[in-house]
Formats: C-alpha cells, structure tokens, sequence
C-alpha cells in the first residue's frame, strides 16, 4: 500500500468520525459500554440476565417512545401529548376487550384510530395554524385524558391473556417488546436514512425556509411527524399493556422525560434537521441501565426522574459543547 493509499484512507476515518451519526452512534455506545463495565463492577445484579430481561421490556417501551418523539423534534417542535396518548392506548386495550380475547384485535383498531386523530389534530394546529408545539399538544393531552378518564374512570383493569402473551411473553429467551422495539427502529431508520420522503423531511426539519423555497410540501411534512409520533406512542401503550397485565390509568406519565432524553441522547439537534434513530435506540437501553443500576446502589426509586434529568442535561451539555467547537472551527 502506497503513501497517497494510505493518505486517503485516513482521510476517510476521519471524515467518517466528523459525520454527525458516526459521532453520536459512537458517544452513546461508548457511554453505554461504560455504563455495564460500571454496573458489573460496582452492582453485578443489575447485569445478570434475569435482571436484564426484566428491564429490557421497559427499555423497549423508551426506545418506540423514542422514536416517536424523534420524528417531532426533527421538524423543531416537542409532543407533550405523549403521556395522554401512552395512557388513552393503555385503557382502550385492557377496558375495551374486559379479558376478552376475541375483542383485542378491535380494541387494537380503536386505539390506532384515537392515534391518528390525536396525531392529525397536533399536525393540524402546529403545522397549518401556526401554534407553538408546545402549546397545541398540552391542549391535546389534556383532551387525551379527558377521553382516559371517559374510558376507565381511572380505575384499572386487567389485560387479556393474548395481550399478556404478545407483549408480555418472550421468544428465543428474548422479550417480545424487545422484537417490537426493533422493528420499529429498522421501519423509521429506514425511511427516514433510505427513501426519498425520509430525506425530504430531515430537510424540511433543518431549513423549511429552504424547503419551501425547494417546492416541497412542509407542511404536510410537519403534520405528518405528529401523526406517525402517535401511531408509536400508540404502540408502547398497548406493549405497557400486556407487560405489565394490570396497568393503570396514567402508565403515560413517566415517559415523557425520558423520550426527550434519548433523543438528545442519541444525538438529534433539537432545533430540528437529521435524526438518528439507532443511537435514540441505544440511549434507551442505556437510560433503562443507568435507572436499574441506580436503584441496585440503593437510590430511590423517587428519585428516577432526578436521574432522567441529569441524564437529559449531560446529553445537551456535551453536545452544545461539540456544536460550539464545530462553529468554532468553521468561523
């Protein structure tokens, strides 16, 4: 191999490193590697496989969520409704059916339908009516409760024995959620990394001066990441579901947080632009550990959302700091 072959091969590492992706794929896989060496030295229990297939379920329910709120903040904008969406898909799939077998694939519909009304109604009033994200979607998850309490009165009820062996079962010793998990990371990796419409949208997120001054339809882009956010959120509540067989009217709750959390985790600016669902993925798993071992040292169990936040404020913090360098260097 000659010295110009050499040259260039350098090169090319070195522009892969400076690739936003590479950066963020290999800071959250660094962070995470570290993390188990962390958790295997210090609390060897929440490394064991009974532990970690007891906490992967809920690390795949962070991962869909994830996803979902990835799509928003790629077009700059952030989906408070998530908690009433989590917890309207929760109460439609165990209320609906009342153990009922034969009545899950309905109540399935019902919640995707809710979803897509929850989604077109936050597309509609951010995307068309010009309203701060923020805004239009705490309105829509209060009306989101609102139908929450409408279906259940707030009181609980047990899941079906379908449900329970779908989402709550696991296959190859693997938990089912996890496959789902996956499944929803290769569709939205996917579309987003390898179609047209995919890259048409990360655009639109980065610039929509520039992509309506390109013709495309930037609206309906924005619109549409609400939409296809709910159908994910819709997702984790009926996974929520049949994880936990009795769950209660506000399984939401918790989850907001976290969503952002691995998003910025993963790597995606949030004024919007590139998105990278398989570092958000990772981020999940790696927020999920970094609970599990907190709880192994003997943190309270209240004091998760604590280390949620200070998770999401390193995630921002190092970075702003790369962002800062990058600008640094360009001026």
């Amino acid at each position: 191999m000659n010295s110009s072959s050499m040259t260039s091969t350098s090169l090319q590492k070195q522009s892969l490193f400076r690739i936003p992706m590479a950066r963020s794929f290999m800071t959250v896989v660094f962070s995470t590697v570290l993390l188990l060496v962390v958790c295997k030295v210090f609390a060897p229990s929440s490394v064991s496989w009974g532990a970690l297939s007891g906490s992967l379920p809920f690390a795949a329910i962070i991962a869909v969520v994830g996803l979902g709120q990835l799509l928003v903040v790629q077009q700059g904008g952030f989906d408070l409704s998530l908690p009433g969406s989590v917890s309207l898909a929760v109460v439609v799939a165990t209320h609906y059916p009342q153990q009922n077998d034969a009545l899950l694939y309905q109540a399935v519909l019902i919640a995707l339908g809710m979803a897509l009304i929850a989604g077109f109604a936050n597309g509609i009033l951010v995307s068309f009516f010009r309203l701060n994200s923020i805004i239009a979607t705490i309105g829509v998850n209060a009306l989101l409760y609102g139908a929450v309490f409408a279906t259940s009165g707030g009181v609980p009820s047990i899941t079906t024995n379908l449900l329970a062996e779908i989402a709550g079962g696991e296959t190859f010793r693997v938990p089912n959620a996890v496959y789902f998990a996956l499944a929803a990371t290769v569709v939205v990796s996917f579309v987003l990394k390898k179609t047209l419409v995919g890259r048409r949208f990360e655009a639109i997120g980065a610039s929509p001066p520039a992509g309506r001054a390109a013709g495309l339809r930037v609206r309906v882009h924005q619109m549409m990441a609400y939409v296809f956010a709910q159908l994910l959120y819709c997702t984790a509540g009926i996974l929520i579901a049949g994880i936990t067989r009795e769950p209660t009217a506000f399984q939401g709750d918790t989850l907001l947080l976290p969503s952002v959390a691995v998003v910025v985790l993963g790597g995606t600016s949030l004024l919007g632009g590139r998105g990278f669902p398989i570092s958000t993925v990772i981020a999940a798993f790696f927020l999920n550990q970094l609970s599990q071992f907190a709880l192994s040292v003997g943190v309270p169990y209240s004091a998760q959302t604590i280390i949620q936040a200070l998770a999401l404020g390193f995630g921002i913090g190092v970075y702003s700091l790369r962002w800062r360098r990058n600008v640094r260097k360009t001026t």
